[in-house]
């Protein structure tokens, strides 16, 4: 395994699973850190703030520093104020969405906005996505956090932001731009920040249909660890395998 200097991890599945640390992740970082190296945490989840992730890793023995990590919502407002400078945004979304737009600078409104930001909202209802829709009719940019269809709970797989993005495109007629994964927006981010090369940056992940599509359409090394959703076998199956596929991270010499 070459070195790199942007090693991204992506969270759910391969640093943790739910509630429980992935103790060679946890070990894997730590290695790391210990040779001057903070990784990227990046992830499709959109409703925690950066504070949140880092106090979660915190409990799990993981020093991740808030500004290492690279939540959807995150990308998303980077994305607006790069793109967007100066420009109002609607938002569908929880303190994650928020907290990220209000850090980045940028205006929340409730009508004639210039954006719509759609991100996972527990509390969605009629009124929320029939403004989003007026808002898109209206001109405004179309912007969702992820296409997650459904995620899963303690009750079972619940109906994820890419359904409720979908009701709004099915509506309007208008196909929003996604900004997490697989999509190669909130690596791009990082890399347009830090100024890394592509050769320097690896993305690690569990999901071959998330994180490592992600790493390929931004043109980066990928990793599979066997500790989530993706079976090994599978992944390597795939027109497009990843750089290299390991049992779990343990077995990655630093």
């Amino acid at each position: 395994m070459k070195a790199y200097k942007a090693y991204c991890l992506d969270l759910d599945g391969t640093v943790f699973r739910g509630k429980e640390v992935i103790p060679e992740a946890a070990d894997f970082i730590r290695r790391l850190q210990n040779k001057g190296i903070e990784p990227f945490y990046v992830t499709n989840n959109a409703s925690m703030t950066q504070q949140q992730f880092s106090d979660k890793l915190r409990a799990f023995g993981i020093s991740a520093p808030r500004k290492q990590i690279m939540a959807s919502s995150i990308a998303a407002a980077k994305y607006i104020k790069r793109w967007y400078p100066g420009k109002t945004v609607f938002m569908i979304g929880t303190d994650g969405v928020e907290q990220a737009l209000t850090d980045a600078g940028i205006e929340v409104v409730k009508e004639n906005s210039h954006v719509v930001l759609m991100g996972i909202d527990r509390n969605i209802n009629f009124e929320k996505l029939a403004t989003a829709c007026l808002e898109v009719r209206r001109g405004a940019v179309f912007l969702s956090t992820n296409r997650d269809l459904a995620f899963p709970s303690e009750r079972g797989l619940l109906p994820g932001n890419g359904a409720f993005t979908k009701v709004v495109s099915s509506s309007t007629g208008i196909e929003p731009v996604f900004l997490g994964k697989p999509e190669k927006h909130m690596l791009e981010a990082i890399q347009y920040e830090h100024g890394f090369n592509l050769e320097d940056m690896v993305m690690i992940g569990d999901n071959y249909d998330t994180d490592i599509k992600a790493g390929i359409h931004f043109g980066i090394d990928t990793v599979h660890v066997n500790t989530g959703v993706t079976p090994m076998e599978e992944a390597l199956a795939k027109d497009v395998p990843p750089t290299a596929a390991i049992e779990n991270l343990s077995f990655w010499e630093i």
